[in-house]
Formats: C-alpha cells, structure tokens, sequence
C-alpha cells in the first residue's frame, strides 16, 4: 500500500523541516525579545522602529519574504550567509533568516501583551530602588512575562512549524518540497498527502501538548 514511499528519504526531509523550526524558533525568540523592548522602552525612535517593524512584517505574506531573501538579499545584493558555492546550504540559511524576520514580529506582539500584564507598581518598585530600565526590563518585567504567555509562544511555534513549507518556494529539500515531487512523479495523491498531514501533525501535536503542560507549570499566581 505504501510501495510509493520506496525511493524517498521521507525522514530526511522532514529532518529539514524540524531543523528550519528549531533554528528560526531561536532566532525569533531572540530578535523578537528585542522588539518587545524596543516596543515598550523609553526611546522614541526604537519605540517607533518596532512599532513600525511589526506592523510592516505582520502584512507582508511570508511567500514574498522568502522570495526576497533569495532574489533580493542574494541575486541582488550578493549576500551569501557565509556559504557563496552551496546553494543547498545557503538557501536553507536564507529561508531561516525569512522565517526570524516574519514570526520575530509575532513573538514581539506575545511577549509585549504578557509585559502588559506586569504590575506598573513592580517596575515602579524596582525603579525606586535604582534600577535602570535594562535591569528592571530583565530581572523583573522579562521573567514574568514569558511565564504568561507560554501559550500564545506555543501557538506561535506551532505555526512556524506549518510555515515552514514556504521555505520550498527558494528550493529547500523539506517536507513541502518533497511532497510535490512524489505527487509529480506518484500517481497516489490521497495518500501522499495523508502521509506528510500525518508527518505535520506529529511534529505540531506534541508542541502543542507539552508547551500547555509547561504553561501550567510556571503560570504566574496572582
């Protein structure tokens, strides 16, 4: 029943697909930490650059942020991401560098709505003891703040695992892309497609169940 999957490195391909999550998922906290500050720091103009960053990323389809990773940053601009004769390996990067740059902007808005629900009088309090805003921001908004949204990070994770299929659009060898060969050259669409559901669903399903269990763990008492 399965005969079509013979010839197929099925696992290795989704290998890929784990890789480019659990990268990206780094990337993105990290840059998307960032914004948060930015989002809610005493500054002006980073308050406006992040603001005006996750606005603008929001919109754009991940597709065209993809595509321009590769004919923008690469073709145009000759960028190589530290691999300029393994097109394997500098597409894979580039579709990482997408992937931070879009769901960056999501865990900014996710960590930003869990600082909202820091008490004001917590970071009055630690001001009052001279703390400057980096310090309060990172020993007393910060670790509150991830442990309330463990939730939306998850569900934010459990999307950059699906989006990961764009990354096939600039020639990946991931689950997406391995998907439309077999049905290109299998004349088993049904099943071909049941398979990689199935591939996705065990990938996102167990995120999604332990992230909840975690939420539950270090949820903040008030």
């Amino acid at each position: 029943m399965f005969d079509f999957l013979e010839g197929y490195d099925l696992l290795g391909a989704f290998w890929v697909t784990v890789q480019l999550t659990l990268l990206s998922a780094v990337g993105s906290l990290v840059w998307g930490t960032m914004l948060a500050a930015m989002r809610v720091g005493p500054v002006p103009l980073m308050r406006g650059f992040g603001t005006a960053y996750v606005n603008i990323v929001r919109n754009i389809p991940l597709t065209v942020i993809i595509l321009f990773t590769s004919l923008g940053l690469n073709q145009t601009l000759s960028v190589t991401m530290g691999a300029p004769n393994n097109f394997e390996t500098l597409n894979f990067r580039l579709a990482v560098l997408g992937l931070i740059l879009y769901t960056s902007a999501f865990v900014c808005e996710a960590l930003r709505s869990g600082i909202n629900t820091v008490p004001v009088g917590q970071a009055e309090a630690a001001r009052a003891i001279g703390l400057n805003f980096t310090q309060v921001l990172t020993l007393v908004v910060l670790p509150q703040a991830f442990r309330s949204v463990v939730g939306p990070l998850a569900n934010v994770l459990i999307a950059l695992t699906k989006n990961t299929t764009v990354a096939a659009a600039i020639g990946v060898a991931e689950a997406a892309l391995l998907m439309k060969t077999m049905i290109e050259n299998e004349a088993q669409l049904i099943l071909i497609s049941a398979v990689f559901a199935f591939g996705f669903v065990c990938l996102t399903l167990p995120t999604g169940l332990i992230m909840g269990w975690v939420g539950k763990k270090v949820a903040v008492k008030r």
